[in-house]
């Protein structure tokens, strides 16, 4: 892989220590975590003109992910670069789903993967797995191939670009499908409406559009047994439980307090 690595401290290095200008600015510009922020983009900075100009867009409105180049998911970085979704931490809840679900030497295909952090985390976790990934967006396509293998990322609508031998094969399929009702795009926070891609966050009317086509879609390519894991709000769950039980699955979900995060699972019969 080419930047996913462990999130580990280096000891051997001293820790910068960011301005007092710096973290006012910050938290001047809104920034409720204003010291860490500063600590890390005077990490990223390499001069303090760059770091100006860093602090300047970060007040700006740009995420602080898309600034650093790399984004701390299941104590993985995870490289996402301007223009592509920042996964948020209450996804390392489905990662987990996933990972729990899979069974020995896995086929595992996320789909809609943005930077591809899930895939990531579960190819670096799972043994012996084998795992694709593949979005709609040609911009989160080549931020995943930073995190996976290129030839393992696919860029297509859902399931039409990945490989035919794939069909009958995957023994978990996860999706963290945009969910966001097209209504409610408009409250979004700032620097999701205005940095990340439209197509990562609209999930139409409902939110669930994208999940009615994979419950219709992934019996395809599920093997026996498979598991389809998609991540939802809590208030979509029963709709979505209800959609995946018509499509022929055995349908559960999963919640998590700790990380205020809804995994909707479907099993094939």
């Amino acid at each position: 892989m080419a930047f996913a690595q462990p999130d580990r401290p280096r000891a051997h290095l001293p820790e910068p220590v960011p301005s007092p200008a710096v973290v006012t600015a910050l938290r001047r510009g809104g920034c409720v975590f204003a010291e860490e922020e500063a600590l890390l983009l005077t990490e990223a900075a390499d001069s303090e003109r760059e770091l100006d100009v860093l602090v300047a867009r970060r007040i700006a409105g740009e995420p602080l992910e898309h600034l650093l180049g790399w984004v701390q998911f299941c104590d993985m970085r995870i490289a996402v670069t301007p223009g592509v979704f920042v996964p948020r931490r209450r996804t390392e809840f489905l990662t987990g789903c996933a990972a729990r679900s899979a069974p020995a030497n896995p086929v595992v295909v996320d789909v809609c993967c943005g930077c591809g952090a899930v895939a990531t985390v579960l190819a670096a976790t799972l043994d012996g797995a084998e795992v694709y990934a593949t979005d709609i967006d040609p911009v989160a396509v080549r931020c995943a191939r930073l995190n996976l293998p290129p030839d393992r990322v696919f860029e297509g609508d859902l399931f039409e670009a990945l490989p035919d031998s794939l069909r009958g094969r995957v023994d978990v399929l996860v999706a963290n499908a945009p969910y966001v009702p097209s209504a409610a795009i408009g409250s979004m926070p700032r620097e999701a409406r205005c940095s990340e891609p439209r197509v990562a966050l609209d999930g139409g009317e409902d939110g669930l559009d994208i999940h009615r086509r994979l419950a219709a879609e992934a019996d395809r390519w599920l093997g026996p047994g498979g598991h389809l894991l998609i991540e939802t709000a809590a208030s979509q769950a029963p709709v979505a439980e209800k959609m995946l039980a018509h499509a022929g699955f055995r349908a559960r979900t999963r919640f998590s307090d700790e990380s205020d995060a809804t995994v909707v699972v479907g099993d094939r019969r």
